[in-house]
């Protein structure tokens, strides 16, 4: 079957296929997932990790592809070339944002990997808000889509709770075992039907009260930031285990959330109706979108802030100004001026160590990214930034030598004490 006649997931097919969604984000990724099973899919999220992935990655896709790329589609093939599932039952999600880099790619290289496996009859998904294809047995209705959104909230709140007390705990494991429980109770709750906001905001609180309880020690932590391309920043298979490498180094870590990515994404389409004329209509609805998330998150921000002493996320409406002289916010490929403004984000916050990762090649993260450095550093002099290329070919000592050598020109006034 050629990819001009590509495999389609049918509304038949949501009672009889099971969905491969590749792992990005863990936590996030499990309690979002709960949402679509209780929806009528059957989903299951790839945890497989190592070098293999790559290496079946790289069997099936160009070199010179992005890394991300290689890494998911070789999860993708490794699975279904794992005897662990029915290939005539089995369908493969992808998300698309529909911009101009080589994720947009993504899907037609995935289709080209199944045909040169002779798997073309599997069908692939495309989970986008940009019409760039749809598939007639998934669709997402607004209580699913509003249930999602609440899942990654409540994942970003767990991510940061977690990365806030793990590098302090007196009884190792406790934070994690914590996560774990809230993900399962989150999954839940999502998934149990109608659930009100005020039951909603009542959960955050317990969250934060929860990981509060956590006996925490005094010691003193580097406060180490992560930002980059979109996969990499957060997944552990694209990274490394970059966080669990940091906190190895008595690093404690902070990584902007899933949602200002979001954010970003539905602020760009305003911004496209403002400086190119282009969708109005469609801007209209981005802004209430978008003025409705925000509320959504100060809401998460506020349940920190009252309910503990941990330094809550910071506020997408406050970060997208922050590149104001920096970087024009027209320059969206890629992470595009999202990447700028958590870095100069983490800088405010206190966090003057910085890690930004990025797919090796990646020409609008490389721009973004290590390209502003240098006028982020005139702006910010005590700055400690450190770019890191991720592809097949760079090996991982390679890339925790560079992080010591960052790690080891960490100044005392960036530490932070529990």
């Amino acid at each position: 079957m050629s990819n001009n006649a590509h495999a389609v997931f049918t509304e038949e097919m949501k009672k009889t296929h099971t969905i491969l969604v590749p792992n990005m984000l863990p936590m996030h990724f499990k309690i979002i997932l709960a949402t679509l099973n209780h929806d009528g899919y059957k989903t299951a999220l790839l945890e497989t990790s190592g070098s293999h992935i790559a290496e079946t990655g790289l069997k099936y896709v160009h070199n010179d592809t992005c890394y991300p790329a290689i890494l998911v589609i070789g999860q993708f093939m490794d699975a279904l070339l794992s005897g662990k599932y029915d290939l005539d039952k089995v369908a493969l999600l992808l998300t698309q944002t529909g911009g101009g880099c080589r994720a947009s790619n993504y899907i037609p290289l995935l289709r080209k990997a199944l045909e040169k496996a002779g798997l073309s009859h599997i069908p692939v998904i495309s989970l986008n808000f940009a019409g760039t294809e749809s598939s007639p047995g998934f669709k997402l209705s607004l209580p699913l889509l509003v249930k999602m959104m609440y899942g990654v909230f409540y994942g970003d709140l767990l991510m940061l709770l977690r990365n806030r007390v793990k590098p302090y705990e007196v009884e190792k494991g406790s934070c994690d075992r914590l996560c774990e429980e809230w993900t399962e109770r989150l999954a839940l709750q999502l998934s149990s039907g109608k659930i009100g906001y005020k039951r909603i905001k009542a959960t955050y609180a317990e969250i934060v009260k929860a990981f509060a309880e956590i006996e925490v020690s005094g010691d003193r932590k580097i406060r180490v930031g992560i930002v980059g391309e979109i996969f990499v920043k957060f997944s552990p298979l694209g990274n490394n285990d970059l966080e669990a490498f940091l906190m190895s180094q008595n690093a404690e870590v902070v990584v902007p959330g899933l949602m200002d990515f979001l954010l970003y994404c539905i602020f760009n389409g305003i911004i496209d109706a403002r400086l190119y004329g282009l969708r109005r209509f469609k801007a209209f609805g981005s802004k209430i979108l978008y003025r409705f998330l925000i509320k959504k998150q100060k809401d998460v921000i506020s349940a920190v802030s009252e309910n503990s002493l941990f330094e809550p996320m910071g506020c997408f409406d406050h970060t997208k100004d922050l590149v104001d002289g920096v970087i024009h916010h027209g320059t969206k490929m890629g992470e595009g001026w999202l990447l700028t403004a958590e870095i100069i984000e983490l800088i405010e916050q206190g966090v003057g160590n910085i890690v930004c990762t990025q797919p090796f090649g990646c020409l609008p993260n490389h721009i973004v990214g290590k390209g502003m450095m240098k006028p982020i550093k005139e702006k910010y002099r005590d700055v400690n930034i450190v770019a890191i290329d991720y592809d097949p070919g760079a090996t991982k000592i390679n890339q925790e030598n560079r992080i010591k050598l960052m790690l080891a020109n960490a100044k005392p006034s960036e530490t932070a004490e529990v």
